[in-house]
């Protein structure tokens, strides 16, 4: 049975087709069942990407299980210390690729899965994907998060043809990356309420069947949380579960709304300056969790504000874009060039279709507070779940300077071409006192 066949997908409402064609296997020692679910699929030869940890974790003994099995292993290790998604492991990737195999194997999680999505994208084979960690929700999604000319990009690549996920090798991952795993669910809090903002704001597609989708795991992982500090298999089962899923969302809706929101360009946006002046970075996950705080609190602000037609126009009217892209330019570097590019393309600062959209914001003020009021918890009840598996709430506690935070929540909005809490905030003319109150 397909792992989605349980859900009710089919016949959907949005008129989207929900198929998900991928093979996932997920259970104790379910390692044991690759050999011969490759070979039914009748590869006899695999390209293995791994880094030097997962190699230790999995990748050694997927390596004897395939090659005693009678399927040959050929690949390559990354032995960095610390493995960017970038043009450069990418090219690491392909230089040392083996055109006579019939898939790609990665054995990882967050960046060796999103190398491993791209070379299998590019060389049209088979792509499995054996995880390590409940660490973050790319395992079945269509995309890669990398850095590419310095900006923070979901590249398309392919999902998954096969994703297994043994619980006694995913239980013996670092905690820190399990708490990562949470920490990227639980922004789904913050996804999904701007998914729906966004549909009653612009119009924009929206999936009921899907965000339920969503919320039913998310749930899952909250109600089995405390157990991951004690490896405990139905929480980690839960997490990586619940990742897959929401993997699994952005491919049936088609966009990454279903799992990411203004909380993962506050991470992409710590990324880019990570890369570009050699800063500390985290976990996304862990990242992400810091996003989702910074964004619970931001929108308990946003549901004590008065809307002012006259305001927001008269601060989109004063608006500098010329001036707002020289600090871009200073606080990313050359990833700024990318994201001012996109809004020539975009012209979301255009006074016309401002004008258009701070009416429907008028007009629709309160329903896009019970949208808030419905989706999003309140800020204690997140810094409670955090508080209670160890994770980072805070930018200190991850290492970013929080003076950087009121730039960080304004250059979200121009990363890519969502409609966002920043952007939200932009439009009614408040971004620059909701920053500085961050």
């Amino acid at each position: 049975m397909n792992f989605f066949d349980k859900y009710e997908l089919n016949n959907c409402p949005c008129g989207k087709d929900h198929s998900f064609s991928s093979d996932i296997i997920i259970g104790d020692g379910v390692i044991n069942q690759l050999p011969d679910a490759l070979k039914a699929k009748g590869i006899k030869k695999v390209f293995m990407l791994s880094d030097k940890n997962t190699f230790s974790a999995a990748g050694e003994a997927v390596e004897k299980l395939l090659t005693d099995s009678g399927i040959k292993v050929v690949g390559y290790s990354f032995q960095k210390d610390v493995l960017e998604p970038d043009e450069t492991n990418v090219g690491l990737a392909i230089m040392h690729f083996d055109p006579s195999v019939d898939a790609v194997l990665g054995v990882g999680s967050g960046v060796v899965n999103d190398i491993s999505k791209i070379v299998s994208n590019i060389s049209n084979k088979f792509y499995c994907i054996v995880g390590t960690a409940p660490s973050m929700d790319g395992y079945a999604s269509a995309t890669s998060s990398m850095t590419r000319d310095g900006l923070k990009i979901s590249l398309p690549s392919k999902c998954a043809d096969l994703i297994v996920g043994d619980i006694d090798i995913l239980c013996n991952a670092p905690i820190k990356m399990m708490v990562s795993g949470l920490g990227d669910m639980l922004a789904k809090y913050i996804s999904i309420a701007e998914w729906r903002i966004s549909n009653l704001i612009n119009g924009e597609y929206y999936c009921e069947t899907i965000a339920q989708l969503v919320r039913t795991a998310l749930k899952k992982c909250v109600d089995n949380a405390e157990g991951l500090l004690k490896r405990d298999k139905t929480a980690v089962r839960a997490v990586f579960e619940g990742l897959v899923i929401c993997g699994a969302a952005m491919n049936f809706a088609g966009i990454s709304r279903p799992a990411s929101g203004c909380e993962h360009y506050i991470s992409h946006i710590w990324d880019m300056r990570g890369a570009e002046f050699g800063l500390p970075v985290e976990f996304h996950g862990l990242q992400c969790a810091v996003g989702t705080i910074i964004c619970a609190k931001t929108y308990e602000k946003i549901k004590s504000v008065v809307p002012d037609i006259d305001k927001a126009k008269s601060y989109v009217a004063a608006f500098d874009r010329e001036g707002w892209s020289r600090q871009l330019r200073k606080f990313l570097g050359k990833g700024a060039e990318d994201m001012i590019a996109l809004e020539v393309k975009e012209q979301k600062y255009s006074p016309t279709l401002h004008a258009s959209r701070i009416e429907r914001i008028f007009d629709n003020w309160e329903g896009i507070l019970k949208i808030i009021n419905e989706e999003i918890p309140s800020v204690k009840y997140i810094e409670f779940l955090l508080d209670s598996i160890g994770c980072p709430k805070t930018p200190e506690d991850i290492g970013i300077d929080p003076a950087i935070l009121p730039m960080t929540f304004k250059a979200s909005k121009d990363i890519r071409d969502k409609y966002v809490l920043s952007r939200l905030c932009w439009d009614l003319g408040i971004i620059d006192e909701i920053s500085q109150s961050l």
